[in-house]
């Protein structure tokens, strides 16, 4: 249906007609209105099909997007195919494609939850984040689809498929700024800078926000910079409703965005006004958005076949299409040039992505890989690409480089109804020169766990990375105090493990979400316990202490969705472990016998462990999950000394926190699924069961004497049923967890955070 105002403007220019003649030369001007915005891609097909011609095209914000796409020769079906894939919506949401997540870069993981990055220049200066999403995968984008078109065509936006023109707001100056030539891919981006969801850009100097802050409809462009005789407006948009004396929003958005005239600035054109009910960051429905658009249009198609002579077939169109695409050159690169904000070349950005600018050079997939391997480097806050055309046909990446800031505080932990309570707080330095350095000292506080962490990380610029660490760790875990809370009422036996360790090794990368790495410790543990829960303050502990060597040769590949409580990609992990150590045990009090017994052992330690969610879909996702673990660890000298040695069966993040002897032994083989329910975005249902079933057990005897069971006796089950919200800080989860060999079977509990810790010496 027609709105009042567009009949009567129809009226008009069909009353003009026998005095100014049959329009020519059709200009499409496109408003800015973020996932609304996608409407214009209905408007554009719907033209093309009725065969209307479009000679000159202008957009603001989200219609820069789609006006750029179009001028640079993507039909609406390509562009409507473009914003429907899967890595458009990943890059709606600020997610790279998870394949080229480089694993290798990734910190250890930790229990942190928030990060705050300063300098010692602006240590006491607040600032915010300026931008909501990552815009990693937004910028490689733009290069993708904008760089060698812009090159191609000596970076003048007249001589595109269709001639373009986009603004852009520099809020210094407090005005609107029209593109007409430069990096095409610089002006669509800093005309789509929603203020606080992306981070805003500097071209020559200045820094640019979202067009749609002074100019949503850039119909007055249109009308001073092309010779268009009729011009077709699309428009999503309107403006700011006047503010109210107690709507913050409303009075910030009246003081930074401009009223924009929603009119075309001559008498011949029409407006087409589609009215699709999403909001502005709703970029999953973009397609409830091309249906309003073109269904807005074929509604007018009538009146603008009445008022427009000229027409081109599809035929012709996609000729014309054809033979502009020809110009392109592709994407090889044969240089990189990078400079940041001080004008100081940075090699080491350089030498990730080419090795050296005599000869070499990269294209495609293997460029793509390396950008983001680069970009992972924790030392770079920001990287912006553009292409510059060289003579043999090739092209010059010029990277600009953000450093981030030195230093960064991790701060996170656990918040439980159990008394597992523990905090998280790590700095961290990280240097950016010949090479990517970050050194750590940290550590977590708490009843249950203790524990201290310095580290070194070096980065080596390569084509092929390589990573080297040395470290220091200190733990402590007091599974005696763990277990005092209102759901327990049952007193344990008193278990406290003390380890130290220091190593060193190095990391490979075999694909962007695989390593492989090497490493070397030296270590000691100290574990401490009573054989009998009859004991009392005066008594004195058993003490069993480790120190040796260990070699550890580990092979990951994890591409899972979250660091806990994944619910889509794949984990793979393989690791060995040799071993070589003196054990020196001495008795307690409260110990059947005394002794101060010394022995070695050498031993192997085999760990593999898979989960994969097979299904996995917006609102239901399917996993499996398996592993197994092997040692050849001789007994020790008692029962409980050798148990709190052997492997831990502990799928779960909670298990972690428990002492169970039912889940430890030499040799095991387990199974589990993982079912998800995801009610919203951030919030699901899950059920996690596993099957565990050990090759041998260690058993206790009536008379204290210990050794191993029978074979595949002492099988168990664990089953979890969750409610969790990924909130940004960590998951707030209630859990109601199976262990049917304990006297209480049933625990229900509160988490918030990450139970997430250092990792152990060797066990």
């Amino acid at each position: 249906m027609h709105s009042a105002k567009q009949i009567a403007l129809i009226v008009i220019l069909l009353n003009t007609l026998p005095f100014f003649g049959k329009a020519q030369g059709v200009g499409v001007v496109l408003s800015g209105g973020g996932a609304s915005g996608f409407a214009h891609i209905g408007v554009l097909k719907a033209l093309e099909e009725n065969n209307i011609p479009i000679n000159y095209i202008t957009g603001t914000s989200a219609g820069a997007l789609i006006g750029a796409m179009y001028a640079c020769g993507y039909s609406p079906r390509e562009i409507e195919n473009y914003v429907r894939s899967n890595k458009f919506q990943l890059m709606s949401n600020g997610q790279i494609e998870q394949r080229y997540e480089f694993l290798l870069r990734e910190d250890n993981e930790n229990a942190s939850g928030m990060s705050f990055s300063f300098s010692l220049d602006s240590l006491f200066i607040k600032s915010l984040p300026t931008n909501f999403i990552r815009p990693e995968l937004l910028d490689f984008e733009m290069l993708r689809l904008f760089g060698t078109t812009s090159a191609s065509s000596s970076y003048n936006f007249d001589s595109l498929f269709v001639p373009f023109r986009c603004v852009a707001s520099d809020i210094v100056a407090k005005k609107s700024v029209v593109f007409s030539n430069g990096h095409l891919n610089e002006a669509v981006r800093a005309s789509m800078t929603f203020p606080f969801y992306v981070n805003p850009i500097r071209i020559n100097g200045v820094l640019y926000f979202d067009g749609g802050l002074y100019n949503n409809f850039p119909a007055d462009v249109m009308y001073k910079s092309f010779p268009a005789n009729f011009i077709i407006g699309s428009n999503v948009s309107y403006n700011a409703a006047a503010p109210k004396e107690d709507d913050l929003i409303s009075q910030l958005t009246n003081m930074l965005v401009s009223h924009t005239s929603f009119e075309i600035p001559c008498e011949q054109g029409i407006i087409i006004e589609p009215k699709p009910n999403i909001s502005t960051f709703d970029f999953e429905d973009v397609g409830e958005a091309i249906d309003a658009g073109y269904n807005a249009t074929i509604a007018m198609i009538d009146s603008l076949k009445s008022v427009l002579d000229e027409r081109i077939s599809m035929e012709e169109l996609n000729k014309r299409r054809e033979q502009f695409r020809e110009k392109f050159n592709p994407l090889v690169i044969s240089q990189v040039n990078t400079v940041n904000q001080k004008g100081r070349d940075e090699s080491y950005v350089r030498k990730s992505i080419l090795r050296n600018n005599k000869g070499e050079t990269i294209s495609g997939l293997r460029f793509k890989r390396r950008y983001f391997r680069t970009y992972a480097t924790p030392q770079i806050k920001y990287l912006y690409p553009t292409l510059d055309s060289r003579p043999d046909s090739t092209y010059t990446l010029n990277l600009k480089v953000t450093k981030s800031k030195p230093f960064r505080l991790d701060i996170g932990g656990i918040l439980s109804t159990r008394a597992i309570n523990t905090g998280f707080v790590q700095l961290n330095y990280m240097r950016l020169d010949r090479f990517a350095s970050t050194y750590q000292i940290g550590g977590y506080f708490g009843k249950f766990y203790n524990s201290g962490k310095v580290n070194v990380d070096l980065h080596f610029p390569s084509y092929y990375p390589v990573s080297a660490s040395v470290y220091g760790v200190i733990n402590r875990w007091d599974y005696f105090k763990s277990f005092t809370s209102f759901f327990d009422d049952q007193k344990p036996s008193f278990l406290v493990q003390n380890e130290v360790y220091i190593g060193g090794g190095i990391k490979l990368p075999l694909f962007n979400n695989s390593k492989f790495s090497v490493e070397y410790r030296y270590f000691e543990t100290q574990d401490r316990y009573y054989q009998s829960t009859e004991f009392t303050s005066k008594d004195t502990t058993d003490q069993t202490t480790l120190y040796g060597n260990s070699l550890i040769a580990t092979l990951e590949h994890n591409s899972l969705n979250r660091k806990q409580w994944a619910s889509s990609g794949t984990l793979a992990l393989f690791k060995v472990i040799y071993s070589g150590a003196q054990e020196h045990s001495i008795s307690g009090s409260t110990s059947p016998q005394y002794y101060d017994y010394r022995n070695g052992h050498h031993w192997f330690n085999i760990r593999g462990e898979v989960q994969s969610f097979p299904l996995s879909t917006k609102y239901f996702s399917f996993g499996l999950h398996g592993l197994a673990s092997i040692t050849n660890l001789s007994l020790l000298k008692n029962y409980t000394a050798t148990l709190l040695n052997m492997n831990a069966f502990q799928p779960l993040p909670d298990l972690q926190t428990y002492f169970f002897s039912d889940y430890r032994s030499p040799q095991y083989i387990a199974g589990g699924v993982n079912i998800i329910f995801s009610l919203r975005k951030n919030i699901d249902i899950r059920a996690d069961g596993y099957w565990y079933q050990p090759f041998i057990s260690i058993l206790k005897n009536d008379d204290g004497t210990f050794g191993y069971s029978k074979p595949f006796k002492g099988e168990s089950q664990v089953v979890s049923l969750s409610a969790i919200y990924h909130s940004p800080l960590g998951p707030l989860r209630a859990s109601l967890n199976y262990f049917p060999k304990q006297n209480s079977p049933l625990a229900f509990q509160f988490t918030y955070g990450f139970i997430i810790f250092h990792e152990r010496a060797f066990r």
